[in-house]
């Protein structure tokens, strides 16, 4: 199954509502939401990191930057870098900006940033730079079930 195909399967599950636009394929969030018609702050940015000794994932409203020095506070680890191109693909098989906001999806502890609330519903890049899903902020909060984490 195609990441897309699992993410269809997961919100199928859970009775999560969702719109799926197909589209040129995008690279950065600017582009995502002019392609998509929707605010840039309604992306759900999934960053994976290396915090410390592991891999987590960090979700944040597309509009907004991380704030490294409140993710290593919030995560209590000395150091926290972005995941290379390869350990990304090693972790998930997807390439940076294809990554969809479940880190369940992949072993990977999620962490959301709360400012992405402000928005009652979100967009995200579903395993493919040409493939986007919008649905309920809540119904993803209630699926992923992530760590609420200041960091931006």
């Amino acid at each position: 199954m195609t990441v897309f195909e699992r993410i269809e399967e997961l919100l199928s599950r859970h009775r999560a509502a969702c719109t799926v636009l197909r589209h040129r394929p995008v690279f950065t969030s600017e582009e995502a939401a002019a392609v998509r018609g929707t605010p840039l702050s309604s992306g759900a940015k999934a960053l994976v990191v290396k915090a410390g000794d592991r891999f987590v994932m960090l979700v944040i409203p597309a509009d907004r930057k991380l704030d490294g020095k409140k993710a290593r506070g919030g995560l209590g680890v000395k150091s926290l870098r972005f995941a290379s191109s390869e350990e990304v693909n090693q972790l998930t098989g997807l390439t940076p900006g294809a990554i969809p906001p479940f880190g369940s999806l992949f072993g990977l502890p999620t962490y959301c940033d709360p400012a992405l609330a402000e928005n009652e519903t979100i967009n995200f890049n579903a395993g493919d730079h040409a493939i986007s899903v919008q649905m309920s902020h809540a119904d993803w909060l209630r699926i992923e079930s992530p760590t609420l984490l200041p960091m931006t």
